[in-house]
């Protein structure tokens, strides 16, 4: 079990909460504001980067170097999130929706 700092609930709602109080910061002061401020597009970009990268780290075989990538995959999913309005707690409720359901299921009932 995960102590308080390193849960990964608590870690990210944490960090959820520092882009939250980015949003409205100077975009040369924070690379979370520059982020926001170069809108959707930026956001998806810059995670779809992390995402290959991760990718790429997982199929490396280094446990290290995919561990640093999914914080930054992380990191940056949170920021596409937040430009969105989309909160954890709504990732959250689609996720708790598809619970104890068949992957193929739920795949299949979005079509």
């Amino acid at each position: 079990m995960a102590d308080a700092k390193n849960d990964i609930g608590a870690m990210l709602t944490r960090l959820e909460a520092t882009i939250a109080a980015r949003k409205g910061a100077s975009a040369d002061a924070s690379y979370t504001a520059r982020l926001l401020a170069g809108g959707a597009e930026k956001c998806a970009k810059k995670f779809g980067e992390e995402a290959v990268e991760a990718a790429l780290a997982a199929v490396s075989g280094d446990k290290k170097h995919l561990t640093a990538e999914a914080a930054d995959v992380l990191y940056h999913l949170l920021v596409m999130l937040a430009k969105s309005d989309v909160t954890l707690e709504d990732v959250a409720a689609a996720l708790a929706a598809r619970e104890g359901v068949s992957g193929h299921d739920e795949k299949a009932s979005r079509k």
